[in-house]
């Protein structure tokens, strides 16, 4: 007569251990992501909405650096940069993420300069204000 053997099941308890480290891993990890790019304090508004990636991006620090799609340029350099970017974009929009204490002049000759490179739309960049 033959003897049957008794299925036993895996011990699944190191695997189940490995999958929530992992899980943990990742999580943690995911918070610690920073994105890159200039710093600036952008002023607050209760309404924003920004489509990056279609347009370009015309950074103002509060040094008065500028930077076209995050590659530095000097104001005399603006208007090229800004041609060349608004035709290789598939908008023709112009994001201007200037830091709150720019002052307003500067912000007006960039905008200047982005309109008269070829941008048929101006948009200037905010933080969320978080309410009303």
């Amino acid at each position: 007569m033959r003897r049957r053997r008794k299925f036993q099941m895996p011990d699944t308890t190191p695997m189940a251990d490995i999958v929530f480290l992992l899980l943990i891993f990742f999580m943690l990890s995911s918070a610690f992501i920073v994105q890159p790019g200039i710093r600036l304090r952008l002023p607050k508004a209760v309404s924003t909405e920004i489509d990056l990636g279609r347009s370009v991006i015309v950074d103002i620090s509060v040094s008065g650096a500028l930077f076209v799609n995050d590659a530095k340029v000097t104001i005399e350099e603006l208007p090229q940069a800004m041609s060349i970017a608004l035709a290789a974009a598939r908008e023709k929009m112009a994001i201007i993420k200037a830091d709150k204490d720019v002052p307003h002049g500067m912000v007006v000759q960039v905008m200047d300069m982005a309109k008269l490179s070829g941008a048929e739309r101006l948009v200037i960049a905010t933080e969320p204000k978080g309410g009303f």
